[in-house]
């Protein structure tokens, strides 16, 4: 709106509201997806106001008319983008406060923000140089159309990570010493039985951090034996329970395919049907319909 109004409007007195708002979207976005990741929130409490430093760093340049805001603004979003792209490294588990039936979007949707926090970065820089080279000619065109078609997806990936999020719970184990192939398989046989025989499976809500407090494990030694014996993340693991429970109850009742994903433990149709075709290699309904044939001809 704001971009809007100095641009559209050529409101002269937004140009002094702009960088500070831009400095501010950065921090945001990290929050946003910090939420979706364990540990000691009090290490993450104490160095909260660091990220309070640029925005209040830039108001002051706004007040004293002079520094280089536009560079510093260009840093600002290069560096949190390096910084987003650190945390989805460690792959899908590293969201371990993420619900598994949105832990995959959520992991796309952190390394899209990081992506749209460059682009918003050479916008800008592409700003500066049209000021440089054409007197700003083009700088109504460029800012109105660019910048918010990246804070537009910056946006939306933050909401999804705000939907990943799941129910609040307490403090995750802390890790201890590397697991060998016996521990491993002793990790899988706890969370096996967890996820089938406590049914734990068909928790909509289920994270990796809840899943490491039930079984009493550490979440990276969950991921890490479920990813070197299983060859997965720990979101697909859990996914191929739901999706068995979901063949049995289209092949063992006649209650709709809708009924069966949410029975099984999904919440939406795109993720139960994208899931079963990944462990299937057929739709829900294609599936139901080759089981009944040879069933009959059996």
């Amino acid at each position: 709106m704001v971009v809007g109004l100095r641009w559209g409007y050529e409101i002269e007195q937004f140009r002094f509201v702009l960088p500070i708002l831009a400095s501010c979207v950065p921090p945001l976005v990290l929050a946003s997806f910090h939420r979706l990741i364990g540990g000691d929130e009090r290490e993450f409490a104490s160095a909260r106001w660091l990220h309070a430093v640029p925005p209040l760093f830039i108001a002051a340049l706004v007040m004293l008319r002079q520094g280089p805001i536009d560079a510093l603004l260009i840093s600002q979003y290069v560096g949190y983008a390096l910084i987003l792209m650190n945390l989805a490294r460690p792959g899908v588990d590293a969201l371990d406060e993420a619900r598994f039936e949105g832990a995959q979007a959520a992991h796309r949707a952190l390394i899209i923000a990081a992506v749209s926090l460059c682009l918003s970065a050479l916008f800008d820089l592409a700003i500066v140089l049209d000021f440089e080279w054409a007197k700003g000619e083009n700088i109504g065109i460029m800012v109105s159309n660019a910048n918010l078609l990246g804070l537009l997806f910056i946006g939306l990936t933050a909401l999804i990570a705000d939907r990943a999020r799941a129910l609040p719970a307490a403090a995750a184990i802390v890790d201890q010493a590397p697991s060998s192939a016996s521990q491993d398989r002793e990790i899988l046989d706890r969370i096996d039985d967890l996820l089938v025989g406590q049914k734990l499976a068909h928790d909509e809500n289920l994270t990796l951090s809840r899943l490491a407090r039930r079984a009493r494990l550490p979440a990276r030694q969950i991921s890490g034996a479920v990813n070197r014996i299983a060859g997965k993340n720990v979101s697909q693991y859990i996914n191929d329970f739901r999706i068995a429970e979901a063949c049995r109850l289209l092949r063992e009742t006649d209650m709709t395919v809708t009924s069966a994903m949410l029975e099984s433990g999904f919440q939406t149709k795109s993720n139960f049907h994208r899931e079963f075709r990944r462990v299937t290699g057929l739709s829900p309904v294609a599936w139901r319909e080759q089981n009944r044939m040879e069933t009959l001809a059996a």
